[in-house]
């Protein structure tokens, strides 16, 4: 099923709403049937099969490529793509790519710009992966847009794919809390991504089994879900690994608190001047300043952010 939108993405390569950062907390019921990407199996063998093989395999294991110990380059954190876009980002609420191919090139508020896809994906190269950015004319970046424009290419051009990006979770009424967030994520998260947060990468691998969630080797502080919602509305649908949106095992409580605590821990700052020149854009939990309000920066990190929407609202 696909809907018609008028969107503007703020989490990697996904959609979210214009006003999704000043608009009410939205319900988590939702209804099928949802967007599925086609099979890779169903490739022909051919020059253009090759090259969408290749960008999927490079969104499933970036390390290898791209990180630290990169055969093509050492240029990334050493995490994969697909650590925030699930199963090569073809999975329901798992911030996929269902939407990419139809609504790219776009204007985005965070830029005030029209952005190619080559452009979003460099940009997630550097924030998500605190790395650099591609030539737009490499092997890797032409198929990287292989993979994304065919991996989307039966969503109708300016509308969404039902299911695309990170499902909306409704606000809570006090701010995320990171003391309880640290409770969260003794008792369901460190197994996988270690007490230290660290994740984990196997002895002379190129790429973790389990990313890291802080330190120097995860995402910095301009990528997406360093925002608390956006952090928030992933693990709701998709933590611990295994859960679906369809059988959260966190409450929603345990969901914003958790992405408190992550988003609390230290790890690399990047900022880009250029960001949200329009201040009336800037989503409500954007965690530096400047705003064109008088909330305080702590409150729009980590909320209630019921009294910033209704400012904006008011005005």
């Amino acid at each position: 099923m696909i809907r018609s939108i008028w969107i503007i993405p703020l989490v990697a390569l996904t959609v979210g709403s214009l006003n999704a950062c000043r608009s009410k907390g939205r319900s988590t019921e939702i209804n099928g049937p949802y967007w599925q990407a086609a099979d890779i199996g169903s490739l022909p063998q051919d020059s253009a099969g090759v090259r969408i093989r290749y960008g999927r395999d490079l969104i499933a294991h970036t390390g290898k490529y791209l990180g630290p110990m990169g055969s093509v380059s050492q240029t990334t954190n050493g995490m994969n793509c697909q650590n925030c876009h699930l199963n090569a980002g073809t999975q329901t609420f798992g911030n996929n790519f269902g939407s990419v191919a139809s609504l790219y090139p776009r204007f985005r508020a965070r830029s005030g710009s029209l952005e190619s896809i080559e452009r979003r994906v460099n940009d997630c190269l550097q924030r998500s992966l605190n790395g650099a950015p591609l030539d737009s004319s490499s092997t890797e970046m032409r198929a990287l847009v292989a993979y994304l424009s065919w991996v989307g290419k039966d969503v109708p051009r300016g509308e969404a794919a039902l299911g695309s990006g990170l499902m909306d979770l409704p606000d809570l009424a006090r701010p995320a809390d990171s003391a309880r967030g640290r409770g969260v994520y003794v008792a369901k998260c460190q197994t996988c991504h270690t007490p230290t947060g660290e994740g984990l990468k196997p002895q002379g691998s190129a790429e973790y089994s389990y990313p890291p969630l802080w330190g120097p080797n995860s995402y910095n502080t301009a990528a997406g879900l360093f925002r608390i919602s956006n952090l928030a509305r992933y693990v709701y649908a998709n933590m611990p690994q295994g859960v679906t949106y369809e059988a959260p095992q966190l409450t929603l409580e345990e969901a914003w608190d958790v992405a408190a605590f992550v988003n609390s821990m230290p790890r690399p700052h990047k900022e880009f001047a250029g960001d949200w020149p329009d201040l009336d854009l800037k989503p409500v939990d954007y965690p530096f300043g400047p705003f064109s309000d008088t909330f305080a920066t702590r409150q729009h990190k980590y909320g209630p952010y019921g009294p910033i929407k209704k400012y904006y609202e008011s005005r």
